[in-house]
């Protein structure tokens, strides 16, 4: 019998996991997690944020760049980080880029929904919104791509699915959550089939585009990063993409500078995938079986799992 979560016994989450895997991953440095690369995982260090956030940026340059109007390619990124989106904007303009001659392509990773429904670009917290107003708008019109070929996973999600295999999707780029997921992949409630054990890796990588219920940290920590705190400003659902169109990606890009998951959630994430332990308690680690994963970390960000009082 797996352990109950301290934070929120009726889901499943990593503190679920066992002790001693928890402990080896507070006790990595960052060497230690650089020597957790291997065929297939890379992990990569910037000294600066202006670097990282710059890095960032330039791939999706470089995907961009590589789609043609009858091979066309794009990148699929999120909301969160979000500092990257006004230097693509920046980047595309000082390189007359043009997009719409490219054929090139967008997904975004995901969405909230309220009441059922995908909210619209009114709403504060709308990642649409955020798209427009901090890079989208900010292209010139004249390189900027066709709304046709910007995908969210709203409205009809099987058509969002099926635009991965209709554009080459370069690279996913994502964040970790507190609950260690990427887009809104959370760990499943604790009923039903998986009142005792979480879904299989197997299972939950059967996944497509869908809407799911949010884990409690997950929304606690939306509100701290982006609402002031206002946890009931949140949405408790949201649309998402899944780990099949996921696997479509030619590769997956998690950018880590310490504003979102901590000092322990960075260290445990990079080990499971290191070590290939997938766990589905921790949705991230299930990219242990992705083919083509980097892992990006503003070093100053990693901090330390010191037991350490405020």
């Amino acid at each position: 019998m797996r352990k109950r979560s301290v934070i929120a016994p009726e889901w499943w989450d990593y503190t679920t996991l066992d002790d001693a895997l928890l402990r080896d991953a507070a006790a990595l440095t960052p060497k230690d997690m650089a020597q957790l690369s291997r065929d297939g995982f890379q992990v990569v260090f910037y000294d600066t944020l202006e670097e990282f956030y710059l890095a960032e940026a330039l791939e999706y340059i470089e995907a961009w760049r590589q789609s043609t109007p009858d091979n066309p390619a794009g990148v699929c990124g999120p909301i969160g980080p979000t500092e990257q989106l006004p230097l693509v904007a920046r980047l595309v303009n000082a390189l007359d880029l043009d997009l719409k001659r490219l054929g090139a392509h967008f997904w975004a990773m995901d969405e909230w929904v309220l009441d059922g429904a995908p909210v619209g670009p009114d709403h504060p917290l709308s990642f649409y919104r955020a798209n427009r107003d901090l890079c989208f708008d900010r292209i010139r019109p004249e390189l900027r791509m066709p709304d046709a070929n910007i995908h969210y996973p709203v409205g009809d999600v099987a058509a969002y699915t099926a635009s991965y295999d209709a554009a080459r999707c370069v690279v996913m780029q994502g964040g970790q959550g507190d609950v260690k997921h990427w887009a809104f992949n959370d760990p499943f409630r604790r009923e039903g089939a998986y009142a005792d054990a979480p879904p299989t890796p197997e299972e939950y990588r059967k996944l497509t585009a869908r809407m799911v219920d949010l884990h409690p940290m997950t929304i606690m920590q939306n509100a701290r990063t982006s609402g002031g705190g206002q946890v009931n400003t949140v949405p408790t659902q949201a649309m998402t993409v899944g780990p099949v169109e996921t696997w479509k990606a030619d590769r997956v890009s998690i950018w880590q500078a310490g504003m979102h998951d901590n000092p322990f959630g960075m260290r445990l994430t990079t080990l499971m995938i290191g070590k290939r332990v997938p766990d589905a308690a921790v949705p991230m680690s299930l990219l242990a079986d992705h083919p083509n994963v980097r892992f990006n970390f503003y070093r100053p960000g990693i901090g330390t799992c010191a037991v350490e009082m405020h």
